[in-house]
């Protein structure tokens, strides 16, 4: 049973109920992301995401923590290009609770000084890290290097000097601007009653005063080249990335379908031939992003230095022969199995079906349709997926990101 609704003030609420479990997901989704900040407020997502936790007018950060605790809930947030979602999951008999701590830090953060930096000290140790983990710099590199230094090409958490110098002016600017009703979606998913979930979403979230969101415009321009980090490390990382279709194309299943038979799982074409017949890798896969304007497949491999121009060369012939010589009967009936079993099996669980339910909301305005891209998936054939390799794999579009201890970007 699904039911959505839109409050008075323009929040919208979708509630899935997954009878027979004893647990509910819940989750408050934001349309705001990197890709819609300026320069001056360049990580500031991820940060008002970080100090939403850290207390309201009733409770510390601390006493929020242990809140949830005491239910045996979940709680978590995170920030990403395009959206921001705070969520919980608590047992069905305690999920009213667990909602009214959730609003309770999402809707009353106070922001104190001394909160804020220690926040921001906590978000620079993440930077480092972050700089520390060749395999996430790189595709970050990359997102760069495709998009440039805007939009989709920043990297979440922002650079250090603009989170040292974030103030709680430049917080409540930014939240009045992004966080506003109409950018808002409450999603459930669960063992949940549709009308207590309605009820409990208009009894926190019915007195926001309606407002809507500023309408920021991207920028999107894609760029074609190479980025390199030179870091001594054990491994070189690389990653090649090529446009792809934008989430609201009707050939996004099959641009998924290609993506599992090329490099989503252990049959893939890239693991066979890069790590099972060629032992060049450990890690080597693709995966598909889709945003609003624009879409990205990229490929990654982590490599031993030594082999890192073999493998490099290993990717680009599989890719060729790939975009020359299609799918064959067998990979194209495996892929459309695994695409299937994917989406059924991410109906079995309630924080899967939360996200995926608000986000098609916030994303589309609708209520996600699991029989129509079920049906998607099985109409698609051999044709399609050529089709949409032929186009997505444009060597001339390239970009690229290479981290380790080489001196110029791989592949390019």
């Amino acid at each position: 049973m699904i039911e959505c609704r839109t409050l008075a003030n323009g929040v919208r609420v979708i509630v899935k109920r997954m009878e027979g479990l004893l647990s509910v997901s819940m989750g408050v989704l934001v349309g705001t992301g990197a890709a819609f900040e300026t320069d001056a407020e360049d990580g500031i997502s991820h940060f008002i995401e970080h100090m939403q936790f850290k207390g309201t007018p009733t409770r510390t950060a601390f006493e929020i923590s242990d809140a949830f605790d005491a239910l045996g809930a979940q709680v978590n947030a995170f920030t990403g290009k395009d959206m921001t979602c705070y969520y919980a999951k608590a047992t069905t008999d305690h999920a009213a609770e667990a909602f009214g701590l959730l609003a309770d830090l999402f809707l009353n953060a106070t922001y104190p000084e001394e909160e804020m930096k220690r926040e921001k000290g906590v978000i620079l140790q993440e930077i480092k890290k972050d700089e520390d983990s060749p395999d996430d710099l790189c595709l970050d590199l990359l997102s760069r290097a495709a998009f440039g230094n805007t939009a989709y090409g920043r990297n979440i958490l922002g650079p250090a000097k603009n989170v040292s110098k974030f103030t709680r002016e430049d917080v409540a600017r930014y939240k009045a601007a992004r966080y506003a009703p109409d950018n808002i979606v409450i999603s459930f998913a669960g063992e949940i009653a549709p009308a207590e979930a309605l009820a409990l979403a208009e009894e926190y979230f019915g007195g926001l005063a309606h407002s809507q969101a500023e309408r920021r415009s991207k920028e999107i321009l894609w760029h074609r080249g190479g980025i390199v980090k030179t870091k001594s490390i054990e491994q070189v990382h690389f990653a090649f990335g090529f446009p792809s279709v934008r989430r609201d194309s009707e050939d996004v299943p099959a641009v998924q379908l290609m993506n599992a038979i090329l490099g989503g799982g252990l049959s893939s074409r890239l693991f066979k031939r890069v790590r099972e017949e060629l032992g060049l890798a450990y890690d080597v896969y693709s995966y598909t992003s889709h945003y609003e304007e624009t879409g990205m497949l990229t490929v990654y491999a982590g490599v031993e230095p030594d082999a890192a121009q073999d493998a490099a060369g290993a990717v680009r012939e599989v890719l060729e022969t790939f975009k020359r010589e299609g799918v064959t009967e067998e990979e194209f009936a495996r892929g459309k199995e695994q695409l299937k079993a994917g989406n059924i099996f991410s109906q079995e669980s309630t924080s899967s079906q939360m996200l995926l339910y608000g986000r098609n909301l916030l994303y589309f305005g609708e209520v996600y349709d699991f029989e129509k891209r079920m049906a998607e998936i099985s109409a698609l054939t051999k044709e399609d997926i050529a089709r949409v390799i032929a186009a997505g794999l444009d060597f001339e579009r390239m970009a690229s990101a290479t981290v380790g201890g080489l001196s110029s970007p791989l592949g390019v």
